[in-house]
Formats: C-alpha cells, sequence, structure tokens
C-alpha cells in the first residue's frame, strides 16, 4: 500500500481527483495518509475530514522561519510512514536540504506545458493569463519531480488542453483541471503504487 500526503494551500480539486479515482478503484493499494495544508481556511481541509483522513495545518505565520516549517513538515511526514508526497496546488517551496532529507519522491502538478509559464508568480489564474496573452493555441498541465527550484524537476507526464477562441482565463483554468490535471495526476499516483515510476 503507497501511502501519501497531499500537499495543499486552497481548494483541493487535484486532491480530490486522487481520492475519486481511489473511490472509483481506478487507483488501486494507494492511501491518502495525511492532508498538509498552508492555510488554515483551505476547503481541501473539509474534503480531508469528509474522507476520513488526518490533516495538519502548517501556516507561515505560525513558525519562525521555513526551516522552523520545513523541520514540522518533515517531522510529520516521518511519522506517518509516508511514501510519496504530493503538491496538489501548495505554494511552499520545498528547500532542496528538505527533499534530501525526507529521501521519497515528491511530485506536483502544475497548470501548464513546462518549461512554458512555470517559476516564480506563475501559479492559479496567472498562468492562464500569460498562456493567452501570448496567443498560445494548446496549453495543458505537466506532472514532475520536485528538486528544489520552482516547476524546474524532471517532467513525468504532461497532457494537452485546447486553448479556444473566446477563452477568459477562468474558463481556461477549468478546462485545463477537468481535462488534464485531474487525469494525469491519478494516473502518475497509481504508476508510482505499481513500481512502474523511479
Amino acid at each position: 500500500m503507497l501511502k501519501i500526503a497531499a500537499l495543499v494551500s486552497g481548494g483541493g480539486t487535484n486532491l480530490q481527483a486522487i481520492l475519486d479515482a481511489i473511490d472509483a478503484s481506478k487507483i488501486r493499494n494507494v492511501q491518502v495518509a495525511l492532508v498538509v495544508s498552508t492555510n488554515g481556511q483551505a476547503h481541501a481541509l473539509e474534503r480531508a475530514k469528509n474522507a476520513g483522513i488526518d490533516s495538519l495545518v502548517l501556516s507561515k505565520d505560525d513558525f519562525a522561519d521555513n526551516v522552523a516549517r520545513e523541520e514540522a513538515l518533515l517531522d510529520a511526514l516521518t511519522r506517518k510512514n509516508i511514501d510519496l508526497v504530493v503538491l496538489c496546488g501548495c505554494l511552499m517551496v520545498l528547500s532542496e536540504k528538505f527533499i534530501n532529507d525526507l529521501g521519497k519522491p515528491i511530485i506536483n502538478v502544475h497548470p501548464s506545458l513546462l518549461p512554458a509559464h512555470g517559476g516564480k508568480g506563475f501559479y492559479g489564474l496567472a498562468v492562464h493569463e500569460a498562456v493567452l496573452a501570448a496567443g498560445e493555441r494548446e496549453t495543458g498541465a505537466t506532472v514532475h519531480y520536485v528538486d528544489g527550484g520552482i516547476d524546474t524537476g524532471s517532467i513525468i507526464l504532461q497532457k494537452k488542453v485546447a486553448v479556444k477562441q473566446g477563452d477568459t482565463a477562468e474558463t481556461l483554468q477549468k478546462r485545463v483541471m477537468e481535462e488534464a490535471e485531474w487525469q494525469i495526476l491519478p494516473q502518475v499516483v497509481f504508476s508510482f503504487a505499481k513500481g512502474e515510476l523511479p
């Protein structure tokens, strides 16, 4: 059984996609053992509660610095014997030291076809606004390893989504979530469970 921890900051729709895939037996031998939020008001915490999953809030304001916050996160993940950490719309940037100390794979889902529209400041609607501003005809989502940079880790899987005439950042965001993010993130998690990924 692959034990995963989901790190969240907002609505938790990608967390829900994983939970739905588990419920529908599209993912087997996977358990979401912990949900960690950087935001005490995140709706993702309600999703965790409804699913009977232990949760923890690690707000920036509750720690002297990021080192202390990462130590608390490392302790929580270690106590739960987590095998895989999944960033589901989490705005906390993990340091290279934390990644090395954890010694377990960490993956992230990003709402663009990286390396395009990744890096500092590219999250939420800002990504989709940039795609539209560039006049691109397709976008998508990427699942990648986390390596201490921002959206710089090795790419595991991508899925393309068409940009349609008249799209707004909001309509594009919704399509990318539904047609790409919610598809490929559970797929990659299941690939881990089956031992198909390094």
